[in-house]
């Protein structure tokens, strides 16, 4: 099964590292240790005040910020292109930037009694792992300690979900796995445990118990998926939440970064727009859906029709995306995006460049809206979410970008959180569609 085991995963992955003592120490952070109910946890930003993962280092200027967004992405894409069937575990150098940055995180629990971790989002990846105690060459602040879990198990070769486990292998009857991208190698069993998000907890959790890690691109903590793969929390949370989960991302301005997860067909909004979910055995745990045109302002964008199609046989179209920063559109639907972004813009108006995104401007842009039309559903962007603006100077510049030129995500638009700021995404499987409304995230 596509990424099953895939340790580089980042799609609503959630990354682990353990809160020493199990708790937020700072009491400004009580009310995000106490989750808003028994189905919805707060989703704070990386940078938020209580965030273990809060950069200490020296404030970056504007340039340099947007500079590693960007670089992020970049390896964040890599790693999509090494989810498609058939592929194998493709080498992400770079992979540990983005695992020791997470954007979006959550607090959960696992053992018992239970350790507490926060966690990063990946809604397009399935795995978990985490480094145990006794890892060699793994951080000792960020190991779960099986050995104070009483319901802690090492899955056995003989048990099926063995069999999803790729590159697995065999050690003394348990089931053991031993991957490598970059320079670096990652090894250990396939085990058990209980794991609560919300309030419920989950029995049996398959993760990957990571007892060994060389090389300096392995991160040092770990992940959990909210994809569509029989090892992802979803499918292994079935029972509880019915496959279906919505949340809702904070703004990068705002000063508390902290929005929600939640989980379960209960408390859904029930008046919402939505769009047909697809799936594409090639990349069985992304979630696509029909993305048929662009709007800028009110005029409809001529992208030619090849750029969106969903295409099941080459892994084309278009997925809703929690890892990747800025929305990347096919080479030909970008750039019919930003010429008639330009063409808006007036002939007069200079444009600049900055790193990987080729419209900007040091004068206001007079676009009020982008809107992504999808199959029954138009989602309407205000300026903050197609554009990125310098807090200490004039430049604004087109938050979106075209997809890379390799085989894999040269056919793929990727619609990124950026984009998704201050709005719920409902993920609803066993119906078979994916759900946007406005929502003050914030």
């Amino acid at each position: 099964m596509e990424g099953s085991m895939n340790i580089v995963s980042l799609s609503l992955l959630l990354i682990f590292s353990l809160a020493q003592g199990g708790e937020l120490t700072n009491p400004k952070c009580a009310k995000f240790q106490n989750n808003k109910g028994s189905n919805t946890l707060q989703v704070l930003h990386v940078n938020n005040p209580c965030s273990p993962f809060k950069q200490q280092n020296a404030p970056m200027s504007w340039v340099d910020t947007v500079l590693q967004m960007q670089s992020k992405d970049t390896t964040r894409l890599e790693f999509l292109a090494s989810l498609v069937a058939g592929r194998s575990f493709v080498p992400i150098a770079s992979g540990r930037q983005i695992l020791q940055t997470p954007t979006y995180i959550v607090r959960a629990k696992i053992g018992t009694p239970p350790q507490t971790l926060m966690v990063a989002l990946d809604n397009s990846n399935d795995v978990a792992w985490f480094p145990c105690t006794g890892c060699v060459g793994c951080s000792s602040s960020t190991v779960f300690a099986p050995v104070k879990s009483t319901t802690f198990k090492n899955v056995s070769c003989e048990r099926a979900v063995c069999s999803l486990v790729p590159k697995r292998d065999c050690d003394a009857g348990t089931c053991t796995y031993n991957l490598t991208y970059g320079g670096s190698s990652i090894s250990g069993s396939l085990s058990e445990d209980t794991l609560a998000l919300a309030t419920d907890p989950v029995p049996g959790y398959n993760f990957g118990c990571v007892l060994k890690s060389t090389g300096s691109s392995a991160p040092p903590q770990g992940l959990l998926g909210l994809g569509r793969g029989l090892l992802s929390f979803m499918s292994q949370s079935q029972s509880l939440y019915k496959s279906t989960f919505s949340y809702c991302l904070p703004s990068y301005k705002s000063p508390n970064f902290s929005g929600t997860l939640r989980l379960g067909p209960n408390g859904q909004p029930k008046r919402i727009k939505t769009t047909p979910l697809l799936r594409n055995p090639r990349r069985s745990s992304f979630y696509y859906v029909n993305l048929v045109g662009v709007k800028v302002g009110k005029r409809i964008v001529d992208i030619p029709a090849s750029a969106l199609t969903f295409n099941p046989s080459t892994g084309a179209g278009t997925i809703i995306d929690s890892g990747t920063v800025f929305t990347r559109l096919t080479e030909p639907a970008y750039t019919a995006v930003r010429n008639e972004f330009r063409r808006r813009m007036g002939r007069n108006t200079t444009v600049t460049s900055l790193g990987g995104f080729d419209t900007c401007y040091t004068v206001p842009v007079t676009i009020p809206t982008i809107t992504l039309m999808f199959a029954g559903m138009n989602v309407t962007l205000p300026q903050d979410n197609f554009l990125i603006k310098s807090s200490s100077s004039s430049t604004s510049c087109l938050a979106m970008a075209a997809s890379p030129a390799d085989p894999v995500n040269s056919v793929l638009n990727i619609i990124a959180n950026w984009q998704q700021q201050n709005h719920r995404f409902l993920f609803d499987v066993p119906n078979s569609r994916v759900g946007v409304a406005r929502e003050a995230c914030s």
